[in-house]
């Protein structure tokens, strides 16, 4: 905590200096941008100021029993109204193509837990031995002696959850349960959040994830368990993009492979790789997903590329 002790304190400060605070998450929010965003805009709230969160997407529909806010296209935004912009877990999923549009007045912070981050802002708090955003938020509330009400400890709860697989990934430091155990005390429900956003799935859902399981196949090779999921697979189980989450993270589970891959076509004609492994295999995924543009942790990254998913007697081609 004390490696950001200067940039903590410069964007307290920057925050009850600011009247009008943009917060931005990330292109296909998960628990993390949901949660350090959310968490962030309740203390902003509670300073009196004003604030927004910007997304490209809207807010997940599974996380809605969680928080009524609403994610505000930044197309629609008179950014120039606002003198701080904080974007949480974001910079790699869509406020590259939002940064331009600031001007020299306004004031930007940049958190964010993945490694080789290119973009950067007035204030950087980036560190990828992090856990998640949320983690950081914490440290930064911590260091600041910001309250921790039972809103604000939920939302922390969920990014951890999110990027620490439930504590099962490597991720999960001492440090992180310390935190969990904290939140915890501040009225954090790991059961509720659990079953809101990772254990209650939808029928739509479970279809989907049979017919993921249904494609998987193991190279025995290399030890990868890979699946698809197309355009028309999500049609026919009325699914959408927010319902693949969690596939690559179960096919890793499989005994005797190394790590797990899953493609699924999105909206535009893009298709999204991710991929997930455990540390005690031996696989460093981000180097996969670097060959094809992308990124992200050693054990959980992805990439996205152009294309159709094509089935062929031999299995699967990207067209």
């Amino acid at each position: 905590m004390q490696k950001f002790a200067k940039e903590f304190n410069t964007l307290n400060y920057v925050i009850k200096e600011s009247e009008n605070i943009l917060l931005f998450a990330h292109s296909r929010p998960d628990g993390d941008t949901v949660g350090s965003n959310l968490a962030l805009y309740e203390y902003i709230k509670s300073l009196g100021k004003s604030v927004t969160v910007a997304c490209y997407d809207p807010f997940p529909d599974y996380l809605k029993d969680l928080s009524g806010i609403k994610f505000i296209n930044p197309d629609n935004l008179e950014v120039s109204k606002y003198n701080l912009i904080i974007a949480c877990d974001s910079v790699e999923r869509g406020f590259q193509k939002f940064k331009g549009k600031f001007s020299e007045n306004q004031v930007v912070a940049i958190l964010d837990h993945h490694p080789d981050i290119t973009i950067t802002g007035d204030i950087n708090i980036i560190d990828a031995k992090y856990s998640s955003v949320c983690e950081i938020v914490y440290d930064f509330f911590l260091f600041n002696k910001i309250e921790i009400n039972r809103s604000i400890a939920n939302f922390l709860m969920l990014g951890i959850l999110g990027d620490t697989g439930s504590f099962q990934h490597s991720n999960t430091t001492p440090h992180v349960m310390k935190i969990a155990s904290d939140l915890m005390k501040h009225g954090a429900s790991i059961s509720k959040i659990i079953n809101t956003a990772y254990a209650n799935k939808n029928i739509s859902t479970l279809k989907l994830w049979g017919k993921a399981f249904e494609k998987a196949r193991i190279n025995h090779d290399n030890g990868m368990i890979v699946s698809v999921l197309t355009q028309k697979d999500l049609d026919e189980c009325n699914a959408g993009s927010d319902d693949i989450a969690q596939v690559s993270t179960i096919l890793n589970t499989v005994p005797g492979t190394k790590f797990a891959l899953v493609l699924s076509e999105r909206e535009g004609g893009i298709i999204k790789g991710s991929l997930r492994s455990e540390e005690y295999k031996g696989v460093d995924v981000s180097k996969i997903a670097a060959q094809f543009g992308g990124g992200g942790h050693k054990l959980a990254s992805g990439f996205e590329i152009k294309g159709k998913i094509q089935k062929t007697k031999d299995g699967w081609e990207i067209i």
